[in-house]
């Protein structure tokens, strides 16, 4: 019986392997191990444990390991934090492979702290091309990672020019989408009690209404410009008349400043029609993806579920730059007028048709079934 673990620094990374979690748990040949760490373990980022249990999983190793901070340290520190933690974590369960899902700080200290210790890496959603220090991430995972699976074949034909064994990379699609996939063929309908049961801050407003919704998180290489940034967005969005659902940002560097600028917009306009929720989980947000006038932002969501779901996205600045994307996505730089001319472009153009970029809704099954019986070195060599 082959040990799989999956490491989760994040409600986003949850989100990109449950799919693959759930087929691995029902998979005859395997088991399935939980390493809980960093922003999955916080309360202000949404943490991970309950939700874990209410879908059928749960934690076998917890790592604290989050830096709090502003700057670029606090992400270094988290980083060295975390292989301290998550290599005892490691030696605890001694698992076969170590599944990482893509590019962010806390997903690097897992892969080394694996490759260290001589445990095969699986490695979700590498070879894409995106804006900030998260490319550098992605492909340093993948010099790490012993066996592939990108989201389409232009990522995975870009693993295989970095010198990875072909037959060890597997298109397999993206296991968000396939949360997309199973979600919106059950309900896509919004949760009538969505205020009450998830709270939040600002107005209430009836969600058959059109609305816009705002996901933005900072760019770690512009991260003194995330407050100037965010209130561009907001204003932009204001001036469209809509309703507003925005959302807190991660926890990279620059997220005060995004946390800062929200709360001084709202505190200066208390008469604008924003309501503000601190997290929300994966089904909800889905939901709002489906039925918002337009996604506005940077968060990949409106690239990856965007395109198989049709969602008018207004994509901003630098940090999805070379990403893949599809028709519903419209580029903005960070100017109030562009965003503004964007949103208004998309509200009028409404839902697009779905563009299956990303995967087609099986990804997870094939991840399991190829952890189950795949063989390979643990000893990497580059190959031209």
């Amino acid at each position: 019986m082959r040990k799989i673990c999956v490491f989760l620094g994040g409600r986003a990374n949850y989100s990109s392997i449950k799919s693959a979690m759930k087929a691995i748990k029902e998979h005859p040949d395997l088991t399935l191990q939980v390493i809980l760490g960093g922003q999955a373990l916080t309360d202000k980022f949404g943490d991970l444990e309950d939700i874990l249990i209410n879908d059928g999983f749960s934690a076998d190793e917890k790592v604290h390991m989050l830096v709090a901070g502003d700057k670029p340290v606090s992400m270094v520190k988290t980083t060295g934090l975390g292989m301290l933690g998550i290599a005892d974590a490691l030696e605890h369960l001694e698992p076969d492979f170590l599944i990482v899902v893509g590019d962010r700080y806390e997903v690097m200290a897992a892969t080394v702290a694996a490759a260290y210790m001589n445990i095969r890496v699986a490695h979700t959603m590498g070879g894409e091309v995106t804006g900030t220090i998260d490319e550098s991430i992605r492909h340093a995972i993948t010099k790490f990672a012993h066996v592939h699976f990108p989201a389409n074949k232009d990522a995975g034909d870009r693993i295989i020019k970095l010198g990875e064994e072909p037959e060890h990379v597997y298109v397999v699609g993206c296991p968000r989408v396939d949360h997309v996939h199973n979600l919106l063929e059950r309900d896509p309908s919004m949760p009538m009690d969505l205020y009450e049961e998830f709270g939040g801050v600002g107005p209430e407003f009836d969600l058959s209404e059109p609305f816009l919704l705002v996901s933005q998180h900072p760019v770690t290489t512009e991260y003194g410009e995330a407050k100037k940034q965010i209130i561009k967005t907001i204003e932009a969005c204001v001036r469209t008349g809509l309703n507003i659902i925005i959302l807190w940002p991660n926890a990279d560097a620059g997220t005060e400043g995004i946390s800062t600028g929200i709360r001084q917009y709202r505190e200066e306009h208390p008469g604008a029609r924003i309501h503000a929720f601190k997290n929300l989980p994966n089904d909800v947000y889905t939901r709002l993806m489906k039925n918002t006038a337009c996604l506005v932002g940077n968060s990949s969501s409106g690239i990856r579920e965007g395109a198989y779901i049709g969602t008018p996205c207004v994509n901003i600045g630098s940090r999805q730059n070379g990403r893949e994307r599809g028709q519903n996505v419209i580029d903005a730089d960070t100017d109030e007028d562009q965003i503004y001319e964007a949103i208004e472009k998309q509200i009028a153009h409404g839902p697009y048709p779905s563009e299956p970029i990303y995967g087609d809704g099986h990804a997870g099954e094939r991840i399991a079934d190829i952890l189950s019986k795949v063989e390979v070195n643990v000893q990497k060599r580059i190959v031209y």
